[in-house]
């Protein structure tokens, strides 16, 4: 029999790669003479960098770039693919919230720069295209620093660039792209992005996302009114308009200037993944797909991995089973050979979740094997 394992991270406990791991020692338990690929997933947030560059046959790299806060430096982890044709990037690598302590979270002055430079330093490495997630992220400055480490440069109305962070795009008055590297011009961009958030207004960056960054409710108000002074600047004086860009919201608007200066496309994080590790190809010959991930609920078909792995798989005829962290919900409407074939959860009336978390390498082999047999008795 011939099997696919594809799990996502099971977050807080288990890695994509850990828990395609315990799964493939479940499946040797329960059929031992099982021929086996791993093909760990994201959804295109954390994890995107190293889930992505192994199966690219890739390597890690770190490079020394600004980090949020001014006059901060941080080690940020990007992939290159074994050809040196794509590049991988997290934007929570170089701008991240976990990079600012609670206590110094303050969306009005955090940058993107360092995502600028990431891009940049992939570029020096002779890529064709890049690919970037765009989760997690302290700021709230439109991509601007980030355009900004790419050569663009922002003036206010005496002439004098306006600096860095959210804030200061409330004096721009000017936007001069003169300076952009111009091998941007020739590397695609492809964005994972899973929010649909305009730049601006109430469901926008700074109303949405803002607050968890540290904004107060004047802060919201005064960077929501900067980034719509950031878009109108762009569209005026570039002729693009990005504020009312489904997914310009994302990450502060980094989305949005993903967009403006490096016309990129944003897509949605499971779809990326699958297409730039070609899992439909994996799918030939196929018997078997296993796929997993932390919490499975009635949002599932709208973005998480797991749907995007069963849509492929259908279209293939490759049924699929689950094992899954914990369950929102009655475990039988999840069930059909449509869409799901068999599921299993680490959570069950013996084991808590908290119980889960701390032994999931464990639960997780066991439900497979359990789960796998009991497949293998109905067919």
């Amino acid at each position: 029999m011939h099997i696919l394992i594809a799990p996502d991270s099971f977050k807080g406990s288990l890695t994509a790669h850990e828990a395609a791991s315990a799964i493939e020692r479940g499946v040797l338990q329960a059929l031992p003479d099982a021929t086996i690929v791993r093909h760990p997933i994201s959804d295109g947030g954390e994890g995107l960098v190293s889930v992505v560059t192994p199966v690219l046959r890739g390597r890690m790299m770190t490079t020394s770039v600004s980090g949020p806060l001014p006059g901060q430096r941080v080690d940020a982890r990007w992939g290159l693919s074994a050809d040196g044709s794509v590049a991988l990037i997290e934007m929570a690598e170089a701008a991240g919230l976990p990079l600012v302590p609670l206590d110094r979270r303050d969306p009005k002055i955090t940058t993107t720069y360092g995502v600028g430079e990431l891009i940049k330093v992939a570029l020096d490495a002779g890529i064709s295209s890049v690919i970037i997630g765009i989760g997690g992220s302290a700021t709230n400055d439109g991509g601007a620093g980030m355009a900004e480490a790419l050569g663009v440069r922002f003036f206010d109305s005496s002439g004098n660039p306006v600096g860095r962070g959210g804030a200061a795009l409330l004096n721009v008055a000017g936007v001069d792209i003169r300076g952009k590297d111009p091998r941007l011009n020739s590397v695609e961009v492809l964005v994972a992005c899973d929010v649909q958030n305009t730049l601006c207004g109430e469901l926008g960056a700074s109303a949405v996302y803002g607050p968890q960054k540290g904004a107060t409710l004047s802060d919201v108000a005064l960077l929501d009114k900067a980034l719509e002074r950031y878009g109108t600047m762009i569209r005026s004086e570039m002729g693009i308009d990005v504020l009312e860009i489904p997914g310009g919201g994302a990450a502060g608007g980094l989305g949005a200037g993903l967009v403006a200066f490096c016309a990129g496309t944003l897509m949605r994080g499971i779809d990326l993944v699958l297409r730039v590790t070609e899992f439909e190809d994996r799918l030939h010959g196929v018997d078997l797909v296993i796929t997993g991930e932390g919490k499975i609920d009635r949002q599932m078909q709208f973005g998480k991995a797991l749907s995007g792995v069963i849509e492929r798989a259908r279209r293939c005829g490759v049924p699929v089973v689950a094992v899954v962290g914990a369950i929102e919900g009655p475990r039988e409407q999840f069930i059909n050979n449509d869409f799901l074939a068999d599921l299993e959860s680490l959570v069950d009336a013996q084991t808590s979740e908290t119980d889960a978390i701390h032994n999931a390498s464990m639960l997780l082999s066991e439900k497979t094997k359990v789960l796998l047999q009991r497949y293998l008795s109905r067919t």
